[in-house]
């Protein structure tokens, strides 16, 4: 995006006092053209791709939202001139544009030099992005992560609730602000979110390596949920083995020969009886198991073997700087459908955007918690379901630095492992209503993951086929999928609670598609002839074979 000399003219010699005084920057302290824009360096590490734990059945319980002291990242009177030093010519554009923004009066002028702002400061994190992950310098990973440009913009309790934010990941859940993603995605530890392009990924040959160990690695966790389930069904067969064969036990004597065991009753010889069959399915099962286990050393050796040929091409190919580059620019998409058509586009933090609150940003721990809450209302919000067995497996959550009112579902799971891959879900760093944007995200993977499980009968059957159904028949306008994340946000925050706010017609298919767990359907049984309805239902279905 090139420029006339004209919007330069700021860097001829030292920062407009006034433009200092606007930002908060003291004389003494602004920095010279040099210091801005020299060069910088960085350096790059790789990393082990991630295995998914589907042991894990819940979220941990936060304990710590916050830092007891608040750290001075934001206090440093350098920040600023560290974020753009060594960025170039766009950084000379970023702090022009930003120096007009905050200097115009005219409503029409500051309009103006925010429209040219906002992509030049993408163009600045790009920048940034391109020149290395993850090393990238603590400013400029904070401005990448939090989008705050200018702390001297921003209020000092502001700044201080900023520094009071836990950098680490302690949770062991995939949840990552845009930083850490990038990094993941740069090392090799995930790959890159799903776009049109898809022929891009095919010229990086450790992404294509990665994509068939993650193939792998979901072939393995589906045996290994057949070869558990299996096994559970042996351990009850076993139980009731022990309990017919101990039944066998006891003898009675009868009248006349009270020296001699009787021989077996009734109810002893239905249980040798069933000591057989059990005998005979038991047999059975083990040699299934015997063959699953067959097939991970199979599916292992094969792992082992992409492990090696990834791990003998280096460090040298552990990042693809086009990948990174490619993925930042969907994390660019992400932050526009976060923030919808009609929402504040601009990705600079400043005061009067803020809320006052760190609860109402959404950080790692804020959305860890907010998303446990959701699944205790909706159990079965992470299942999912492959060759009939049913793993919960929560998705990489990628914290965007914008505002908006809405979670997005950017996909459901991976092209090439739809087992146990994650998917990807986006939520704004600052919403307008931090619980509603994050079940809207939870509504839209509920949507996508339904619709891939029906695939071309997305219309007609399950989840989706319903509720279109029903969309259709009532000739709503717009789009299907916003009006299911619309009622999904209703029936986690008001029909779970007993208020009625849904279709009648409508809240069928959620009450049978979207299950509340039993204790809930216990409550709302009572409250109301509707859900009294729904609960018999539920009854009479569970009677017969098509529940």
């Amino acid at each position: 995006m090139a420029e006339s000399n004209s919007s330069d003219n700021v860097f001829s010699g030292d920062m407009d006092p006034e433009i200092a005084d606007l930002m908060g920057i003291e004389e003494e302290d602004q920095p010279g053209f040099n210091d801005l824009f020299g060069d910088g360096e960085s350096s790059q590490e790789g990393e082990e791709a991630e295995e998914v734990d589907l042991t894990r059945q819940a979220f941990p319980e936060i304990t710590q939202f916050t830092l007891e002291k608040p750290q001075p990242y934001f206090q440093d009177k350098n920040y600023y001139q560290k974020v753009l030093t060594g960025e170039g010519e766009v950084a000379k554009r970023v702090h022009s544009y930003l120096a007009s923004f905050l200097k115009a009066q005219d409503p029409q002028d500051r309009s103006l030099y925010r429209n040219k702002l906002i992509p030049a400061y993408w163009e600045l994190l790009s920048t940034i992005i391109s020149k290395g992950i993850p090393n990238v310098p603590e400013p400029k990973a904070l401005a990448l992560r939090y989008g705050v440009l200018a702390p001297h913009i921003i209020s000092p309790e502001q700044r201080s609730m900023f520094g009071s934010v836990l950098l680490e990941n302690n949770t062991g859940e995939p949840v990552y602000y845009v930083d850490e993603w990038l990094k993941r995605v740069g090392s090799g530890a995930a790959n890159p979110s799903a776009t049109d392009e898809v022929k891009q990924a095919k010229s990086n040959t450790k992404q294509k390596l990665n994509a068939r160990l993650e193939n792998i690695r979901g072939q393995k966790e589906a045996v290994k949920g057949q070869v558990k389930q299996r096994t559970m069904e042996m351990e009850g067969m076993e139980e009731k083995l022990t309990q017919l064969a101990e039944s066998l036990k006891h003898h009675t004597t009868r009248p006349g020969h009270e020296d001699l065991r009787d021989f077996y009753n009734s109810g002893q010889r239905d249980a040798l009886s069933h000591i057989m069959d059990t005998a005979r399915n038991l047999a059975k099962i083990d040699r299934e198991v015997e063959k699953q286990f067959d097939k991970l050393n199979e599916l292992s050796e094969e792992e082992n073997k992409y492990k090696d040929k990834a791990g003998d091409l280096g460090d040298t190919a552990a990042v693809d700087r086009k990948t990174i580059e490619s993925e930042f620019n969907t994390v660019r998409q992400m932050a526009k459908l976060c923030t919808g058509r009609q929402g504040n586009h601009f990705p600079i933090v400043m005061k009067q955007y803020l809320r006052s609150s760190i609860r109402d940003m959404a950080t790692r721990e804020n959305v860890i918690h907010q998303m446990a809450l959701v699944e205790k209302i909706d159990p079965d919000v992470f299942t999912r379901t492959f060759k009939q067995q049913k793993n919960r497996i929560v998705p990489y959550t990628i914290l965007i630095p914008s505002y908006g009112d809405m979670g997005i579902c950017w996909e459901p799971f991976e092209r090439h492992n739809r087992a146990s891959s994650r998917g990807r879900l986006a939520l704004p760093l600052y919403p307008k209503d931090l619980p509603t944007s994050v079940i809207a995200a939870l509504g839209d993977l509920r949507w996508q993951v339904a619709k891939e499980k029906a695939q071309h009968y997305w219309m007609e059957e399950g989840l989706t086929g319903k509720y279109y159904q029903w969309f259709s028949e009532r000739r709503m306008k717009g789009d299907v999928r916003d009006a299911f994340v619309q009622d999904y946000v209703l029936w986690i925050t008001k029909e779970s609670e007993g208020q009625q706010k849904l279709d009648r017609d409508v809240r069928p298919v959620f009450w049978r598609f979207v299950p509340f767990p039993t204790e809930i359907k216990d409550r709302l049984k009572n409250r109301g002839f509707v859900y009294t309805e729904l609960y018999k239902k539920d009854v009479n279905r569970s009677m017969s074979d098509g529940y």
